[in-house]
């Protein structure tokens, strides 16, 4: 196969918010066809899933580097990530609960990825230093094995990701929410 007319893989990028996927869509989408797949039933209350929502697709309507991309997201229901995380609510923040929150978005990704022709799938979680990667890494490898979508392992907080997130943030006005939107987490640091 010649080298210049060799296509792309196809990822579907799980996004968490425009911020997180800024730095991530500016390192991916000159090696990929890249979708993002906006799914994010851990996000509470629907008020600030619907802000996060619309300032990532601002985000990819306006950054040069998102030229291209494609989009996708699935409605809002809450109702999900409750059932997903039942019995785990009083789990402290990076605990159990957060694997399952983990694993409940990159299911549905992966699945999505494999219902619709992807290649491959990938989170922006990772460039958050409030995220363990390798619990992300762990948890996308084995929906990958399950599903037979390959999983892209990255930290993508390395080699200043989080802060180059920081930078295209504040370039492009973003909203810069102060915590992951999972109610329990919002709790159990004071909230409410």
């Amino acid at each position: 196969m010649d080298i210049l007319t060799a296509k792309k893989e196809k990822m579907l990028l799980h996004s968490c918010c425009s911020v997180c996927s800024s730095h991530v869509i500016s390192v991916l989408a000159p090696e990929y066809d890249l979708s993002v797949f906006y799914y994010n039933p851990n996000i509470w209350p629907q008020a600030e899933y619907e802000h996060r929502k619309s300032e990532q697709i601002r985000l990819l309507r306006e950054a040069d580097f998102c030229e291209g991309v494609g989009y996708f997201d699935l409605d809002y229901d809450h109702s999900e990530f409750l059932d997903f995380v039942r019995g785990l609510e009083k789990e402290p923040e990076n605990g159990a609960r957060c694997r399952e929150c983990f694993r409940l978005r990159l299911e549905r990704t992966a699945a999505f990825a494999k219902e619709h022709g992807f290649d491959c799938f990938c989170t922006t979680l990772s460039v958050s230093p409030h995220k363990n990667s390798a619990v992300i890494n762990e948890v996308g490898k084995e929906i990958s094995e399950k599903t037979g979508i390959r999983w892209v392992h990255s930290d993508f907080k390395k080699k200043d990701g989080y802060l180059h997130s920081t930078r295209l943030a504040k370039e492009y006005g973003l909203y810069r929410q102060d915590f992951c939107g999972c109610e329990f987490a919002w709790r159990g640091r004071g909230g409410l």
